[in-house]
């Protein structure tokens, strides 16, 4: 690489191991970090619904964090002086992006942030609506809306839609 005048980070640098169901080698390095995902050994399943070893990328922990770091600094639960769907027209851009980008490979890795989201929606409604003061009642109206207008929120549409007495699921 000195003969093109290239330098090679030595902590960014390094050979790494696709370990996988059919590469059953032990090696130190066997996942690396790259434009926001990680790619590491993971499970998938074939077409015939078995489970087995690939190597693929999912959104990275630091970039995971950084997304819910966003999430916090939008302060959704204190806006409660906007509605609903007010809300959803200034967020879902932003959602919607990562939800694109990172949702690509591997889904379920985004699953906790998204619920974080309705987290955030029934903390907005049990300060906005006095009724809603008790969790299960702003759950309920939370998941009336979702029943109501599947799309209002990017990630409802992606699969994170609030239930009564869960948390949603990817």
């Amino acid at each position: 690489m000195t003969q093109v005048k290239l330098e090679l980070h030595p902590q960014k640098t390094k050979i790494v191991y696709c370990k996988d169901s059919n590469r059953k080698g032990e090696f130190e390095q066997i996942r690396f970090d790259f434009l926001g995902f990680t790619f590491a050994p993971r499970y998938a399943r074939n077409k015939f619904k078995q489970q087995f070893n690939n190597f693929l990328p999912a959104a990275s922990d630091k970039a995971v964090e950084e997304m819910g770091r966003e999430l916090r600094r939008f302060r959704i639960h204190l806006q409660t002086g906007q509605t609903i769907a007010e809300l959803a027209r200034l967020y879902n851009p932003v959602i919607l992006g990562w939800i694109n980008y990172y949702g690509r490979f591997y889904k379920s890795r985004l699953g906790q942030l998204l619920r974080r989201i309705n987290i955030y929606l029934i903390r907005w409604a049990r300060k906005k609506y006095r009724r809603l003061s008790i969790r299960a009642n702003a759950w309920k109206y939370l998941s009336q809306i979702a029943e109501r207008e599947p799309n209002l929120w990017a990630h409802w549409s992606f699969g994170v839609i609030p239930k009564v007495g869960s948390l949603g699921a990817v």
